[in-house]
């Protein structure tokens, strides 16, 4: 039996494309055992369940750069978590490893490449993370979703493959109408869908809040996804607006929420990206500035740049963020260049492109 154990995690940007590469895997060969590894008490501890797959947590943690304290226990943590990986590869036996970036992925490929099981690495973003940088040197195989990628990596050894997206997104064109009924909305309306990444964004969070009163003053209606964080605030606000703003910390019918969406503002992390790309929706991108190597701002360029996308910065969001998601809601033909064009740089079949490279490196050991 074929064995795979797919590591990394930390936020929904690592989980789901770690998830879409086990799905894939399963449709090209059913039989196929799949193991993930995370990191404890992170969300892929919640969501690989739910999604059917096993999961193991090791104790690592990230590195904290604003406070250099914080990590006096970080290399207790990779030893112990380094010792929990070596006794995982030797009782699960994998065949190959993935690793989708996060420092869950770190210990686990290391472990794998002191033991012999051939790994492949999953880079999701325009600028390479610290973990997928230091394990590179011994992956037999690394697959981007942007262009200049040898800029960190071996060219050798990359594979453009676009990052894999929840296969449900592919089909959301024929879902409008359940999406309306799942949202309580009107057809007659169009609606704005406001994502913050899988832990919320507070800048987009206060923006919103902020402007409410215009966007459903003129005449829209709003999906907006909060995160933890902002919720009991976010409820206060939209109770007023009952029937017009749908409110939640966390949606996890995210097909519905794109077919539902006629404009989406987001941050830019490289899964939303990837997402919008597929839903071919218009969308408003207001990078995380702090975002390591301020890769979300490089991640939203690749689309503004190919005027796929309208960007607007952080720091001049609460200013502006509302009346610049106004002004595109009103100009249906920049709506209709928003769409086709970031649509042209989608990559729908990249899970199935990922898990064909982890099956080639398991024939080549």
């Amino acid at each position: 039996m074929t064995k795979v154990i797919i590591s990394g995690g930390g936020t929904g940007g690592h989980i789901y494309p770690a998830i879409a590469i086990a799905n894939a895997l399963k449709e090209i060969n059913p039989s196929i055992e799949i193991l993930f590894v995370g990191a404890e008490g992170k969300m892929e501890m919640e969501k690989v369940p739910k999604a059917g797959y096993q999961i193991i947590g090791l104790p690592i943690a990230g590195i904290n750069r604003s406070n250099l304290l914080a990590n006096l226990s970080f290399p207790r943590k990779l030893i112990a978590s380094l010792s929990e990986a070596r006794s995982i590869i030797k009782d699960f036996k994998p065949d190959v490893a993935v690793g989708v970036g996060g420092y869950a992925s770190g210990p686990l490929l290391l472990a794998a490449s002191m033991m012999g099981v051939p790994y492949l690495i999953q880079e999701q973003n325009s600028y390479a993370g610290i973990t997928n940088k230091l394990l590179a040197r011994k992956a037999q195989k690394i697959c981007v979703a942007y262009p200049k990628m040898d800029t960190f990596f071996d060219a050798e050894k990359i594979k453009m493959t676009g990052n894999p997206v929840r296969k449900d997104i592919l089909e959301v064109k024929s879902k409008r109408d359940e999406a309306l009924k799942h949202f309580g909305l009107e057809a007659t309306k169009k609606t704005v869908l406001v994502i913050g990444g899988s832990q919320g964004a507070r800048t987009i969070n206060e923006s919103i809040d902020a402007g409410l009163t215009n966007l459903v003053g003129a005449g829209y209606q709003v999906v907006w996804q909060t995160g933890k964080l902002y919720i009991e605030r976010a409820k206060t606000t939209a109770n007023v607006f009952k029937g017009q703003v749908y409110v939640s910390d966390f949606i996890y019918e995210m097909d519905l929420a794109y077919a539902v969406a006629d404009v989406v503002v987001s941050r830019a992390g490289a899964l939303s990206v990837s997402e919008l790309c597929l839903a071919a929706k218009p969308s408003i991108l207001v990078p995380l500035p702090t975002a390591a190597e301020d890769h979300q701002t490089m991640n939203a360029m690749s689309l503004v740049n190919n005027d796929a996308a309208i960007l607007v910065k952080d720091i001049a969001a609460r200013e502006s963020l509302v009346k610049a998601t106004i002004d595109l809601l009103q100009d249906a033909s920049k709506q209709e260049v928003l769409s086709k064009n970031i649509h042209q740089l989608a990559k729908p079949e990249a899970a199935k492109e990922i898990a064909n490279e982890v099956l080639k490196l398991i024939g080549k050991n």
